[in-house]
């Protein structure tokens, strides 16, 4: 499988994120750390999601999807549009909600303005343990199947005291 990265660019204020292969929780502070910036720059406008060549998707960086559509909703009124054509992706964003708070739309998706890459951060465990809990804090506020899919997950890394 190859590896996860995430690209992102900034074009006449729309931001447009694109992951390619498999992006797990190793790119989770970078994207978070991007996540604020992007929400404290004056220019924001639209966010796009290019997922067509992302082949897996882990639950961390998709609670921080949703952070981003969450956001985005609360500030600026606007719905990301995220484009994925991989049929494993469709399914897992369907079962995870993003429907609810994401246009999808099954197409490629072209970007001209170069992208550059979030490189992934130092990863230690109380970081990692504090964005995996936030991210699936907010996918178990999507609805109940995700709160029921990641109860345990999340009481295990808050020490049993949910």
């Amino acid at each position: 499988m190859q590896p996860g990265q995430i690209l992102v660019a900034d074009h006449d204020n729309t931001h447009v994120i694109k992951m390619v292969g498999d992006v797990r929780l190793t790119l989770c502070v970078s994207f978070d750390k991007f996540i604020d910036s992007m929400f404290r720059g004056n220019r924001f406008c639209k966010i796009v999601f290019d997922l067509t060549d992302a082949t897996a998707i882990d639950s961390t960086t998709l609670g921080l999807m949703a952070k981003i559509a969450i956001l985005s909703r609360e500030r600026c009124h606007q719905v990301p549009v995220v484009f994925s054509t991989n049929p494993s992706v469709d399914r897992l964003l369907e079962t995870m909600g993003f429907e609810d708070i994401f246009q999808i739309i099954h197409e490629h998706h072209q970007c001209a303005t170069p992208c550059h890459h979030l490189n992934s951060a130092d990863l230690d465990e109380s970081s990692a343990r504090e964005r995996v809990l936030e991210a699936h804090h907010i996918l178990m506020e999507l609805n109940e199947s995700n709160r029921e899919t990641f109860r345990d997950l999340v009481n295990t890394l808050e020490g049993g005291s949910c």
